[in-house]
């Protein structure tokens, strides 16, 4: 009796764990089953691992074959197993050497003719894998370029199932597709989205000086910020431009942010890059495309797509209530849990939330509020969508007035995007030193213990005050100090003064 065996890498979220897969060949009337748990995907890869294994040569056992997926105990969902199934299976006729694919992985989905067509979440797999002490992986060829980023990890592109029994020593006969176009163009989009972003640059918004101050502040400590205007005066373009005055992502962060795109099968149109991501659902978006969602193991949403860089909501009040509410878990932990049938999926969601919002329904409740047609109720309505614990937790509110002067404001010398990112990367740098022992990155993931210890009597008699008056409540206080630390990084200054802390204070409280 010989037990054919192939090593793959299943996902929950963007947990990995390895999958043994092996294959017995039994007396018995013809059957292929597949056992362990498998999702409907998985089982129908009896077809594709039975057609591709005839298109390579191989006569298929007209006996009883069972492949086994351990651990039985975990659910495995997706096609990204069918080239170790197939592996298990040849192994187990004897059609390839005994022990070919002994510690190497082995990933691909199947198609009917035998060519290995490319899959999603290939990048967390290979990072299991290295973290697991497996440094030899057979993936599609389409995926290429993107398990190359892994490092300690030697990676042999793979077109058709028999060019991969062949690289074992097997015997094989195949007909091999040309897909280097396909690769050529592929390419060439990612190149023209990375040429995209660069495009959008501050200096392209015409006046909002007191605006982009304010960006610059979120960008340089990671706070939330909310924007109102009327229609036409330039949230959503200057929200648009907020990644390209952050700091650049680190090599860690990029791997982040290339895991989530691969699981969610976007990675080649964006490639990996040091610019920090940029989501902007609609308003109509349902709370599963927000937060994340699906049957079985949820998949990710625009919450964890928007990981280390800027989750953009225009026109928030007419978001559902429902789907705020769902922002405030991910906004204090920096991660979402979501519980299906088949498994519990823990993602990312460290993001910055920008809102965009009018004054009223119609737009025009600013100045005198002459053109405005809402009445006070229909005001009221609008503005409650937004509830009082979400407001608590966007650290900066801020009027977008409408500009006055298009002609004068447009020949004003205007900041770049490169010359703003300096400071806000001086500022991170400043608060990354201070916060290093602790594990925070900016001022505003600093914990309130640790800036109550560190700022100043005088300043904090201002939060206490504003405490007193209930202009704050204490998880506003916190975050106006946060705000204070910030300000003080941008001056060069080592602590908070009062000034800092008011200025603070005020930009919390400006709408309210």
């Amino acid at each position: 009796m010989r037990i054919g065996e192939g090593l793959s890498v299943g996902l929950i979220g963007l947990q990995a764990f390895l999958i043994q897969a092996q294959a017995f060949i039994s007396p018995g009337l013809p059957y292929f089953s597949i056992i362990g748990l498998p999702d409907t995907a998985l089982s129908e890869s009896r077809e594709r691992v039975k057609s591709a294994c005839s298109a390579s040569g191989f006569q298929w056992p007209q006996t009883r074959v069972t492949v086994n997926l351990s651990p039985a105990s975990k659910p495995k969902r997706g096609s990204t197993h069918d080239l170790a199934i197939a592996t298990a299976v040849l192994d187990a006729a004897g059609a390839i050497p005994p022990q070919s694919f002994e510690q190497a992985l082995v990933l691909g989905e199947l198609n009917l003719d035998g060519s290995v067509l490319p899959i999603n979440g290939l990048l967390p797999i290979l990072l299991h894998a290295s973290a697991q002490g497996i440094h030899k992986a057979y993936v599609p060829y389409q995926n290429l370029e993107e398990a190359q980023l892994v490092p300690n990890v030697t990676v042999i592109g793979v077109r058709h199932l028999g060019e991969l029994i062949e690289q074992v020593g097997g015997k094989a006969r195949y007909q091999l597709a040309d897909v280097s176009k396909q690769q050529v163009n592929q390419h060439d989009n990612t190149e023209h989205q990375y040429e995209s972003s660069k495009h959008l640059d501050m200096a392209q918004v015409v006046g909002q000086e007191q605006t982009k101050w304010a960006l610059t502040v979120a960008a340089a400590g990671g706070h939330h910020m909310l924007m109102t205007g009327p229609p036409g005066a330039g949230k959503t373009m200057l929200a648009s431009r907020l990644p390209s005055i952050l700091p650049p992502l680190t090599e860690k962060e990029q791997l982040e942010v290339a895991s989530i795109r691969s699981l969610c099968g976007n990675l080649q149109d964006f490639g990996v890059s040091n610019l920090p991501p940029f989501e902007a659902p609609h308003h109509t978006a349902s709370t599963a495309s927000l937060v994340g969602g699906g049957n079985g193991v949820a998949i990710p949403g625009a919450v964890t797509r928007a990981h280390r860089g800027v989750l953009f909501m225009d026109e928030a009040p007419e978001f559902s209530p429902r789907s705020l509410q769902t922002l405030r878990e991910p906004l204090e932990t920096g991660h979402i849990i979501l519980s299906r049938s088949k498994g519990t999926a823990t993602y990312p969601a460290q993001f910055q939330l920008i809102m965009a919002a009018n004054p009223c329904p119609c737009g025009y409740a600013y100045g005198t509020g002459e053109r405005c047609t809402c009445s006070p109720r229909e005001r009221s309505r609008y503005w409650n969508r937004l509830s009082g614990p979400i407001l608590d937790r966007i650290d900066i509110q801020v009027a977008v007035p409408p500009v006055s002067n298009f002609i004068s404001s447009d020949h004003e010398p205007r900041e770049t995007s490169a010359k703003i990112r300096t400071r806000v990367t001086r500022a991170r740098t400043i608060s990354r030193s201070r916060f290093n022992k602790y594990g925070w990155s900016c001022n505003a993931q600093a914990s309130g213990e640790w800036l109550r210890s560190h700022t100043s009597t005088r300043a904090l008699a201002l939060v206490n005050h504003a405490l007193e008056s209930k202009r704050l409540s204490l998880r506003g206080a916190d975050r106006a100090m946060r705000l204070a630390w910030t300000l003080a990084d941008l001056n060069g200054r080592t602590s908070p003064t009062a000034d800092d802390v008011n200025a603070g204070i005020l930009m919390r409280t400006r709408l309210q």
